[in-house]
């Protein structure tokens, strides 16, 4: 069995330069974020917790744009004490208060998105469509736990997308892509995209930037595990779309709008 000692007060201290180009760009690529030996250390618990807790069982040809994209699998640090280790890592969180600008930050939830061998392309999108919160510091941590080329889906932005808030009241589908690479394409927005990521190196980025990912067109699952952040003190919002109102219910366990996000499934890390 793989041990590690999990160093919870390491600290990334990043540069005034990393932290203004996110700011500026909105998203950023962080080399090392994760050790090697952590990796090797948490990719077993989390491969495990996906297989264990994967609903999707359809074939690839009976699945819709959503399904193709990725087996997307949340809260794996409420089903495995590993994971949870992985998930309320400081070293993470305080990576993303930095680039927030903020002292704190909580768990809005993890997920996994594993894409799988000749899994489809994922659309463009704006994670925060989903999220009923007051606040635009929010971010989200993409971190492979492979090797990946852009063949295997690599994520991809929108630089500077993220000051244009709430583009389109769109989830993820074929209408997102269709209409958001129109703006991206009017907008003339520079594309940033990593030709390679490490293992447990990470992207990060806001919840209003525009993103995407190509399909997988290698042979291989792409193995990626997120965490989404939020400042802490941000309020909940009354739901504007049905998605939001299921975030609310799941991801804030059914709080009121006008309440501090602050369940006991969004703690205080970093």
């Amino acid at each position: 069995m793989n041990t590690l000692k999990i160093n919870q007060e390491g600290k990334t201290p990043l540069s005034a330069e990393q932290v203004l180009s996110f700011q500026q760009k909105g998203a950023i690529h962080i080399p090392g974020v994760a050790s090697r030996e952590e990796v090797i250390f948490f990719r077993p618990a989390i491969n495990e917790a996906v297989k264990k807790n994967n609903r999707e069982t359809r074939k690839m040809e009976e699945r819709d744009t959503y399904g193709k994209a990725f087996l997307q699998v949340m809260n794996l640090w409420q089903v495995d004490e590993t994971v949870r280790k992985f998930t309320l890592h400081n070293k993470f969180a305080n990576i993303a208060a930095q680039l927030l600008g903020v002292d704190r930050v909580r768990i809005y939830h993890d997920q996994a998105l594993y894409k799988e061998a000749g899994g489809g392309a994922t659309p463009w999108h704006q994670d925060q469509y989903y999220w009923p919160l007051d606040t635009q510091k929010t971010v989200t941590m993409w971190m492979p736990l492979i090797d990946i080329g852009v063949s295997m889906g690599m994520l991809t932005f929108a630089e500077g997308s993220h000051k244009d808030g709430l583009v389109k009241t769109l989830p993820i589908s074929d209408e997102s892509q269709s209409l958001l690479e129109a703006y991206v394409v009017e907008k003339d927005y520079s594309i940033f995209r990593p030709d390679f990521m490490e293992a447990g190196d990470a992207t990060f980025h806001y919840g209003y930037t525009l993103h995407k990912a190509p399909g997988n067109s290698s042979s291989q699952l792409r193995e990626v595990m997120t965490i989404i952040y939020y400042a802490d003190g941000s309020v909940i919002t009354t739901p504007e779309n049905d998605a939001q109102e299921a975030d609310r219910i799941s991801w804030f366990n059914g709080m009121n709008p006008g309440e501090l996000a602050a369940s006991y499934l969004n703690p205080v890390v970093g």
